[in-house]
């Protein structure tokens, strides 16, 4: 068997109905449309969603209240209290050392670093963002914010 032998079963496949070819053709005149009235017209009939006059669906639901700030940049938040335990008096905070340390998973992730929690080491952080109650903490155990 070649692929130029394939066809459908007989019967399987008809032809369309070939609408306003003249009266001989049994859909001439009306085309099947039957004589005036709403569903005669072109482009004629009710639009999805009407509901016979009754408010539709779409209309009668709340609208959500707000908008989605497109341009909002996430920063992965770590306090001061987690740096605490992850790191020894004098070592550099960055992303590097937080991958390094498993606290973010990349790199090029932006950190913020926030006052929860006490520090007693001196650090030095060097992340996107500190918080002000972070930057106090940090500066009043001996660090400092880069």
């Amino acid at each position: 068997m070649q692929l130029h032998d394939l066809a459908p079963a007989k019967g399987a496949t008809k032809n369309r109905k070939r609408l306003g070819r003249g009266n001989s053709s049994g859909q001439g005149t009306t085309a099947g449309r039957g004589y005036k009235g709403q569903l005669s017209r072109s482009g004629g009939g009710k639009g999805s969603g009407f509901e016979g006059g009754q408010m539709p669906l779409a209309m009668r639901l709340p609208k959500l209240p707000g908008f989605t700030n497109r341009n909002r940049v996430e920063y992965a938040p770590v306090n001061v209290g987690r740096l605490e335990g992850l790191f020894e008096a004098g070592d550099t905070v960055n992303n590097a050392a937080l991958v390094a340390k498993g606290v973010i998973k990349h790199e090029n992730t932006l950190v913020k670093v926030l006052g929860d929690g006490e520090l007693t080491k001196a650090l030095t952080v060097d992340v996107a963002k500190v918080s002000a109650g972070a930057k106090s903490k940090i500066e009043a155990a001996g660090g400092k914010v880069a």
